[in-house]
């Protein structure tokens, strides 16, 4: 009777097991930044709230620097359903359509303020694309400005002329082409190696990915040129969404409009701090000269111009909705 009754209570702690594994969701959450980076912070939280919000329903594995997928796979593994989730950059799928570019046009918007206001233009059409690709939109963050990093003092963009430019996207790999640098495209996760190896001698990004990517160890000069703050966007795959319950699905965009509002506020404290870790790393952090930002103006014109010609009647809303 005792072993009848010990068999029965094993049996019954099993199902009691296999009954909380069925009842609980895990979810990848895959990201190509460092998990020290803001945004990684910033979702790593939103995982938490998640998983208190349904009491551990729900539960998001974040991985970081691109541990899980490249950052240009991200995007496909979310759609195909190999991740349920997946933070991408945006500008990065700008030719696939032009629209996903928008925030990485350069001195569109140039500041906070306006970032939030090209984001409020953007989203309608951002929803409807990822929608009619089988996913959603639960949140996006802007970086912090991006500046100009270089080995050497630039004045104008004449001094950019044959330098390995680090391109992350379709604009930044332009902007090489029309400032006569070499544009060499490398993901954040390989960018401290192509720095020491010489591969990369100068690159447009935000003061963020120079303290991630320590680009003080390899390069002497960061101007603060505020070109554009492109963002990064968390998205999900809707049939692993309508697999949620309600109140699920109800949780998580919860955490998710609170991961936006943290992650902007972030964003603005970041740029400050980050700035202030390179002058303390020597790097000289400067506004640009006079020329080099009227250089720079020219070639954001000559982007906007073309891109507003590729992105058609989309972009064209786009830019007409911010400039209201």
């Amino acid at each position: 009777m005792q072993r009848r009754a010990l068999h029965l209570s094993l049996l019954a702690g099993l199902l009691a097991v296999s009954g909380f594994v069925s009842a609980q969701t895990r979810w990848d959450l895959p990201a190509a930044y460092p998990a020290t980076n803001f945004h990684t912070v910033n979702m790593t939280q939103f995982a938490a709230d998640v998983d208190k919000a349904t009491a551990g329903k729900l539960k998001i594995t974040v991985h970081a620097n691109a541990s899980l997928f490249k950052a240009p796979e991200i995007k496909r593994a979310v759609q195909g359903g190999q991740a349920q989730l997946g933070e991408i950059l945006l500008v990065n799928f700008q030719n696939e359509w032009q629209p996903f570019g928008a925030d990485g046009l350069p001195f569109l918007a140039d500041s906070y303020d306006e970032s939030m206001k090209l984001y409020r233009a953007q989203k309608p059409l951002l929803e409807k694309k990822l929608a009619e690709q089988g996913m959603m939109l639960l949140y996006s963050v802007a970086w912090p400005p991006q500046g100009i990093y270089s080995k050497k003092p630039i004045n104008s963009v004449a001094d950019l002329k044959g330098i390995k430019w680090r391109a992350y996207s379709p604009t930044t790999a332009r902007i090489a082409e029309l400032i006569g640098a070499q544009p060499v495209t490398v993901q954040a996760a390989e960018f401290s190696q192509a720095l020491a190896t010489g591969v990369v001698e100068s690159t447009m990004t935000s003061g963020a990915t120079g303290v991630d990517s320590k680009l003080f160890e390899h390069l002497k000069f960061y101007y603060d040129v505020q070109a554009w703050l492109p963002k990064n966007a968390v998205i999900a795959n809707k049939k692993a969404f309508d697999a949620l319950d309600k109140a699920t699905q109800d949780a998580l965009i919860k955490a998710a409009a609170a991961a936006e509002t943290r992650g902007w506020a972030e964003s603005r404290k970041v740029n400050t701090t980050t700035l202030e870790t390179l002058k303390a790393n020597g790097m000289t952090v400067t506004p640009p000269s006079a020329q080099l930002k009227a250089d720079m103006k020219k070639v954001g014109d000559t982007i906007m111009k073309e891109w507003l010609e590729k992105s058609g009647a989309e972009g064209k809303a786009i830019v007409d909705a911010f400039n209201r």
